[in-house]
């Protein structure tokens, strides 16, 4: 049932590679014995009904891998559905198995309305905009929307008819809640008309291909067999949750070739709204890829993201067809350096790193004389000063119109904490390669500027000093990472005070709070409009990706990594409160910690699997981190 604008079967890149489109809404399938209906589909309609209630036939549902597995039981009868993709490919495939049942009839049928669309699949139907093309050919229905796309559409063994009807006034709450246009209209394009036969497949793909596989049974063979493949490059686990993590990892990555790395690949930040931004990406590649066993394409992300460094930094939102890449991030580029620690510490590949090294170097002389947004270092402490007037520079980065929600311009704590660990990364590159080491001096000098961080009242540490306000004393996570990192500049006394104030004030069962009850500006829950939403989106609620490095954190300090271990489990049960079989964004600041924002975000995935293969590790005494 659509509930949001972003539903449906195909969802395809129609202009790569960020341009998403609506390609098929729906397949709504009716089963017929010859004197009776039986609706194995619903919709909601926007004067409040759902008709038909064909989700009162649903009798189970769980997932086979990654593919959807529905049992309707109607009419005496039992009826298995299922979608699935094909990999690599703008293909969806929908299947129907009737199960051997006593006194079943000959007769049984099934008729599958579909209902198309071209449209953003952010934004509204355009019904004048939408006039199709449609064609039978032979057993194949085109639908041809000028030189945009031509969906072809087809029931092996079953029998294609065209339509022309629009179907209008879907309700899709979820968008109501979000303060945004709530009903939509698709256009009906044809009926597909299938025999069901006892213990047989038969189903429709549809795909931007013309000449998808009939081969019902193959085509899910190849998804099961992809979705295996996936789990056996991964490291053994008996976690059937973690297995889970490790298949949802899979859907983030995505080919972005280039013309210097043809097999270029980047990281879809989160379902269903975002495209592929330099943090996150860094942030997601060692979970998404090194904890999965995919050395290869953590490689070919790094060395896609390597050809747009500029000034030293690496773009924020990344560029689609014909666009220029924005760089106002000041913590993509120090990520960029632990993602590459992260994988030579799993690889040992020093002939990349050489390769890699001067741009590496050249990112770190431009962070020391200055570049884009008053990025720089201060000379007198070694800490990096950042940030100017109407920019958002780090990953609490809301802006409504032009007010910046979290500006944080001055020396924030994570970006100094991320610059200390870049530099001593670089020590270690420097050594390993055989070269002069002119970074450990410097990492020294930013780990003596780092305790000015250090509060004196024992509350952790400052979110920002040497702002335009001076010091900002507010308790948010980002001082976390100054413990998680592999290279931290504080005492282990510090260590213990950021983990003992981030567990009493910030820590919850999916994540961090972004910032603490009892604050000014704290929301306890998100919602309502856009400037609802984003003015809150940084200001209590709950962030599932900072969970493992608090993890991480706490194992640094205590040394226990079974009680590490256990700050992750609550993310098993995550994994059926929204994006099914994967882990959300944000989650309400106050207990019940209603899961919000996008319903599949890579970096919640990502640490969860690499805080939770780190710590068994230690827990069974094999070394990590290098």
């Amino acid at each position: 049932m659509l509930t949001r604008r972003y539903h449906g079967l195909l969802i395809a890149t129609v202009d790569p590679p960020l341009g998403r489109r609506l390609v098929l809404a729906k397949a709504d399938a009716t089963l017929s014995d010859g004197t009776h209906e039986y609706p194995l589909f619903a919709n909601r309609w926007s004067d409040g009904q759902i008709a038909p209630p064909g989700h009162l036939g649903i009798e189970s549902f769980h997932l086979d891998h990654t593919v959807p597995v529905w049992m309707f039981a109607v009419g005496g009868r039992r009826v298995e559905a299922r979608i699935w993709m094909e990999p690599g490919e703008d293909t969806t495939y929908l299947a129907w198995l009737l199960h051997p049942s006593a006194g079943e009839s000959d007769k049984l049928a099934l008729r599958v309305t579909l209902l198309a669309n071209n449209r953003d699949h952010h934004g509204d139907t355009w019904e004048e905009g939408f006039q199709p093309t449609l064609s039978l050919v032979g057993d194949t229905l085109r639908v041809a929307d000028g030189t945009r796309f031509t969906l072809s559409l087809r029931a092996p063994g079953g029998r294609m008819t065209q339509q022309r009807a629009w179907y209008r006034n879907f309700d899709l709450p979820i968008e109501a809640e979000r303060g945004l246009g709530s009903t939509d209209s698709h256009l009906c394009v044809g009926c597909a008309e299938i025999e069901l036969r006892s213990g047989e497949w038969c189903g429709i793909s549809a795909s931007l291909r013309s000449d998808p596989s009939d081969d019902l049974m193959s085509a899910l063979q190849r998804r099961l067999v992809h979705d295996r493949q996936v789990l056996d490059e991964a490291p053994a686990t008996d976690r059937e949750w973690i297995s889970r993590l490790i298949l949802a990892a899979d859907s983030f990555v995505f080919a972005r070739p280039l013309p210097q790395v043809p097999d270029g690949q980047s990281v879809i930040a989160g379902y269903p709204w975002f495209g592929d931004w330099g943090r996150d990406t860094m942030i997601s590649l060692p979970g998404l890829t090194l904890a999965t066993g995919r050395p290869a394409v953590a490689l070919r992300i790094l060395r896609t993201f390597a050809r747009f460094v500029s000034q030293g930094m690496l773009p924020n939102v990344f560029p689609g067809a014909g666009e220029t890449p924005e760089y106002n991030t000041a913590d993509a580029s120090l990520w960029f350096f632990e993602a590459w620690r992260a994988y030579l510490a799993t690889t040992q590949d020093l002939a990349s790193l050489r390769e890699a090294f001067p741009v590496l170097v050249d990112m770190i002389d431009w962070h020391q004389r200055g570049t884009r947004y008053g990025i720089g270092v201060d000379a007198t402490d070694g800490l990096l000063r950042a940030g100017q007037a109407g920019v958002q520079l780090t990953w609490m980065d809301a802006k409504v119109g032009d007010w910046v929600v979290t500006p944080r311009i001055g020396k924030p704590v994570e970006i100094n904490a991320l610059w200390y660990n870049a530099l001593c990364i670089m020590s270690e590159f420097a050594t390993r390669l055989g070269g002069a080491d002119p970074y450990a001096a410097q990492a020294a000098t930013t780990r003596a500027g780092f305790g000015r961080f250090v509060r004196a009242d024992g509350q952790g540490l400052y979110d920002v000093i040497d702002g335009p306000t001076g010091g900002d004393a507010s308790i948010r996570p980002n001082q976390i990472f100054a413990v998680s990192l592999p290279h931290t500049p504080l005492s282990s006394a510090a260590q213990a005070e950021v983990v003992d104030v981030c567990r009493r004030h910030l820590l919850t069962s999916y994540g961090l709070r972004s910032l603490a009850p009892g604050a000014a500006d704290y929301h306890a829950r998100y919602g309502g409009d856009v400037r609802q939403r984003d003015g809150g989106y940084h200001q209590g609620a709950v962030w599932g990706w900072l969970l493992g490095h608090f993890a991480l954190a706490a194992f640094r300090v205590t040394g226990d990594a079974a009680t590490a271990l256990a700050l992750l489990e609550p993310m098993r049960d995550a994994l059926a409160d929204q994006g099914l079989g994967t882990l959300g964004e944000i989650y309400d600041g106050d207990a019940p910690h209603d899961p919000r924002g996008a319903p599949a975000q890579a970096w919640s995935v990502a640490c969860t699997l690499q805080a939770w293969f780190e710590l068994e590790a230690a827990q069974s005494g094999e070394r990590t981190r290098s």
